[in-house]
């Protein structure tokens, strides 16, 4: 059985399948905590498109697993776990988010299961809900394990040698940027230029034609502007205007970190909307462009000669909030540490790729135009490589904190089966044909 931290699968796979309707039967019951054969159905979709291979003791393993998360809900019920209304919302706006940008648009997404995003939150609310009280009672279990230094030499020595994972060259990066400041007048050209789109709104051109022609929003601009989300997904400014409007209307023009805004609501069914946007980013020239890049020269100049140490630059150039107080090391957006994995580099940030590919460590690049995609802006930077492993197979030197996270989840999981073999002891549970076959890792069979 696989005993890791609760799963938060959002099982989205049956809101496509509700139209097919089967018969379905009572798997297994766990308290008052029912588990259907639909649920491990969907479980074993959902595990074969994130390409695990199915076997034929997949149902079993698929139901234990089930059984333990309906066993720590019983749990969380008795002892009044609770998860405030907001928590799950914004939880689940979350995964909302990573579905819809895997499939292209909150409209269609809404397409593809047959059901507004307002029905998907009312079907998914309870079930959303028990996930996170069962993360939140496994929380409580797991609480006290802690590893010292020596269990994790322990737990290291235990791995048999033909199974200790290798671990492909990690990479890590610094980097000092500056983004040209936006002037007094960039801005008001900007603010300018949407007023007079907004009086060809208002005097007739079709609020889309005037968001493809002239919205500086990627996103938006080739769907004329259209945006379907809801409460919590967009900056306050821009929720702000949303909400004060009625359908049909055209706010002013407002700002926000991204530039200047004006909207059209034209649908709001509670906290979801439908709406059409135009942004306008303020354009610095030329000369402001090269002003940064000639500030950003100087400073390498200065690292080539030793006039000034990496740390000291970074605070004296660098104005990117992100990395400036933290010697400029840049984060891995997809594991959210400092490490990379060289196989993946090119897929996670081409424009670090391309820059460090022949770099030794150490190396500092020169001054090169850079573009945040995350947030819109553009500017000159230099990156500098920390630290470049060689693939290796794990040790405790190199990756200690893999080897500590293992040893730790190892003894999370022995604290988990202990709980689980006394729980099962006082709760009422019942398994159904053909599932009283399986061979569980727990005695979920006592009667």
């Amino acid at each position: 059985m696989r005993l890791t931290l609760v799963s938060s699968l959002f099982l989205l796979i049956s809101f496509a399948s509700n139209g097919q309707k089967t018969i379905d039967k009572i798997a297994a019951q766990v308290g008052d905590n029912i588990i259907l054969l639909s649920d491990i159905q969907a479980q074993k979709i959902q595990a074969a498109q994130a390409g695990v291979e199915l076997s034929s003791e997949m149902d079993c393993n698929m139901l234990e697993e089930l059984m333990y998360q309906k066993l720590l809900i019983n749990q969380a019920q008795l002892d009044s776990i609770e998860v405030s209304p907001e928590m799950i919302d914004a939880e689940m706006e979350q995964r909302l988010r990573v579905i819809e940008n895997q499939i292209g648009s909150r409209e269609r997404m809404e397409e593809f299961y047959g059901k507004t995003v307002a029905q998907i939150k009312n079907e998914f609310r309870p079930v959303i809900g028990d996930q996170m009280r069962a993360q939140e009672m496994e929380r409580q279990i797991t609480a006290e394990v802690a590893v010292t230094p020596r269990d994790v030499k322990e737990f290291y020595k235990m791995i048999p040698s033909d199974s200790i994972p290798l671990i492909n060259s990690q990479l890590s990066f610094q980097q000092i940027v500056i983004y040209p400041e936006i002037g007094t007048a960039e801005k008001e050209a900007a603010r300018s230029k949407l007023k007079g789109i907004r009086e060809e709104v208002m005097n007739g051109t079709p609020f889309s034609t005037a968001a493809r022609l002239n919205s500086d929003d990627p996103g938006s601009a080739s769907l004329g502007g259209k945006i379907s989300a809801s409460k919590g997904m967009m900056v306050k400014p821009f929720e702000a205007a949303v909400f004060s409007l009625n359908e049909g209307e055209v706010s002013e023009v407002f700002e926000s970190e991204y530039g200047f805004h004006i909207v059209k609501l034209e649908k709001r069914r509670g906290d979801d909307y439908v709406c059409r946007h135009i942004l306008i980013v303020p354009k610095f020239n030329d000369s402001d462009i090269e002003a940064a890049a000639y500030r950003l020269d100087s400073c390498y100049q200065r690292l080539m000669t030793n006039e000034i140490t990496w740390e000291e630059a970074v605070l004296e150039y660098s104005n990117d909030e992100f990395t400036r107080l933290n010697k400029g090391i840049i984060t891995n957006p997809v594991t959210a540490n400092q490490q990379w994995d060289a196989e993946n580099l090119n897929q996670i940030d081409q424009q670090i790729y391309l820059l460090t590919q022949n770099m030794k460590v150490g190396d500092i690049s020169q001054p090169n135009l850079y573009t945040n995609a995350a947030e819109r802006k553009q500017g000159v930077r230099i990156v500098r490589l920390k630290n470049r492993t060689q693939p290796h197979k794990a040790n405790l030197t190199d990756d200690y904190e893999l080897i500590q996270k293992a040893a730790e989840n190892e003894k999370k999981r022995v604290v988990i089966n202990e709980w689980i073999t006394g729980k099962i002891a006082s709760t009422y549970v019942k398994i159904n044909t053909p599932f009283d076959e399986c061979s569980f890792a727990n005695p979920w069979m006592k009667h």
